[in-house]
């Protein structure tokens, strides 16, 4: 059973998501809170497997959250995805470096909502469709000037490869028929890749590609 807490300011947001969420088989909301602060609290008390965070919460805001969330071991199992209103959003690529597991519109269709949670927790990055190219080349070029990262020495030169085509947005099953080799395959270099980097998820190895000039914006592989 997945469980989900809904984070949210807006009432009717969370009711929506939650009658959604719960007519699903296999997921359930285990919880609901309207700022910050209280779904820290709730998030340690339940420890779901996801949250689905608004970005503008008051007392503390979604990023914020997202970062204790993200930055404590003992939670170490609970994936984050953020809410917002529009789909460049210009805290995104914030909300993703700050540990994010990836976002979703608010006006998302239902399937789309319901594929995202089963996906998430299942360890994908999850960016609504469309717009994971162009958002993270956008948010990257903005950040600092990539830089040679020491630690990407420890993969192999598959693995660098790999990361870089997931750096691009490329599912697995797109990986594998880039470079000839079963989606199995790709899934083992992807997993061994994010284990040697310490990273969460696919979206902080996309972060961490941009970030060290291993995928400059507009590179397409």
């Amino acid at each position: 059973m997945i469980r989900v807490l809904l984070a949210d300011d807006q009432s009717l947001v969370r009711a929506g998501f939650r009658a959604l969420l719960d007519a699903q088989p296999g997921i359930e909301v285990a919880g609901e809170a309207a700022d910050g602060e209280a779904t820290l609290d709730l998030v340690r008390q339940l420890r779901p497997d996801l949250v689905l965070m608004d970005i503008r919460m008051p007392l503390l805001d979604g990023l914020a959250a997202t970062r204790r969330i993200t930055e404590d071991p003992d939670l170490a199992e609970v994936k984050v995805v953020m809410l917002t209103t529009f789909e460049l959003d210009e805290y995104v690529f914030e909300a993703i470096r700050s540990g994010a597991s990836g976002f979703l519109v608010k006006d998302t269709e239902p399937e789309e909502l319901v594929r995202a949670a089963r996906a998430v927790v299942d360890g994908d990055a999850l960016l609504s469709p469309g717009v994971t190219r162009r958002l993270i080349a956008e948010f990257a070029a903005r950040s600092k000037e990539p830089a040679a990262a020491e630690s990407l020495a420890r993969l192999t030169e598959r693995e660098r490869e790999v990361m870089a085509l997931v750096g691009i947005g490329l599912s697995n099953e797109e990986i594998a028929n880039r470079l000839v080799v079963s989606p199995l395959t790709a899934k083992t270099h992807v997993s061994r890749a994010m284990v040697k980097l310490g990273v969460r998820d696919r979206a902080q190895l996309v972060v961490l590609a941009y970030e060290s000039g291993l995928v400059r914006p507009g590179w397409l592989g």
